[in-house]
């Protein structure tokens, strides 16, 4: 095999890692409350700017600014529920998108006017790990770890803690365990802190890697929409199996032609599948 091509294979590996974390979020938070959250991406630019200030700005030991960022935006995530999901919980769905839509710029149009359009970096430079002729990012490395580690949490979380099993109760029917006594909205805040707090471990990794600016959330947001939707809404582990499609449809076509024309692949692959599999790819 080409040395090249399988860094690619690799690369995209790494990313699928991330967006993965980012879907079970973006999933976790439509398949309980119902509604899919457009600006998911902009709290995860939220999150970077807390890491980028708290470490660069404030001189907090990078663990503790990662901590109180993933904190910080899971509060944020239940702000978001509280302001503006429960108001239009029983409204239209196009009036949902509308006000999430709006969430979107308001948090955008809030950091360029509070942080400037200037690309800010933490300034942590990670070694790259040489296997042989491969040459691997150690940042990807470990983001890949531990979105993994924070994947497996959550399944645990929602498989063998009593909250958790609640949450899977409602995602399956919320009419019926309302009527069995089970609080609605206290899940729906709990659902919201952790998608929140997944945004926010998201934002952690992706700060070891990118630099952050007020439009970061249009990189990662239609991948991780896309993401969703190609594995099912509401489907976590649709959303897990096909953000490694997508990186790896990204990586690979980037190797043969450019970044450009891989992300034209990969959405190009998303209608296509939209038309054979509109309910997802592990729809029954």
């Amino acid at each position: 095999m080409d040395i090249f091509l399988l860094e690619a294979v690799i690369n995209g590996l790494l990313l699928g890692g991330v967006l993965a974390l980012l879907a079970l979020g973006l999933n976790l938070i439509f398949g309980v409350i119902d509604v899919v959250w457009i600006a998911y991406a902009d709290l995860v630019m939220c999150g970077m700017y807390a890491v980028f200030w708290l470490y660069s700005e404030f001189g907090w030991p990078l663990p503790l600014a990662f901590l109180a960022a993933i904190a910080i935006v899971a509060v944020l995530g239940v702000l978001v529920h509280v302001l503006i999901i429960a108001p239009i919980l029983g409204s239209a769905p196009i009036n949902q998108l509308l006000a999430t839509g709006g969430l979107l710029y308001f948090l955008q149009s809030f950091a360029t006017l509070v942080f400037g359009t200037d690309f800010r970096n933490i300034g942590v430079r990670l070694p790259i790990i040489e296997v042989g002729d491969l040459f691997i990012s150690f940042a990807r490395l470990i983001a890949f770890v531990v979105a993994l580690i924070g994947a497996v949490a959550l399944y645990f979380f929602l498989r063998r803690t009593y909250i958790g099993t609640a949450i899977r109760a409602i995602a399956q029917d919320r009419d019926i365990m309302g009527l069995m006594g089970v609080d609605q909205r206290r899940i729906y805040l709990v659902t919201s802190a952790i998608g929140g707090a997944l945004a926010g471990l998201g934002a952690c990794l992706l700060a070891l890697q990118y630099d952050v600016h007020p439009f970061i959330g249009n990189t990662f947001g239609p991948l991780i929409f896309m993401v969703c939707v190609l594995g099912g809404l509401g489907n976590m582990i649709g959303g897990f199996v096909a953000s490694f499609i997508v990186s790896q449809i990204i990586s690979i076509g980037g190797y043969y032609s450019s970044v450009e024309l891989s992300y034209v692949m990969a959405f190009t692959l998303f209608i296509v599948l939209m038309f054979i599999r509109p309910r997802g790819i592990l729809a029954p």
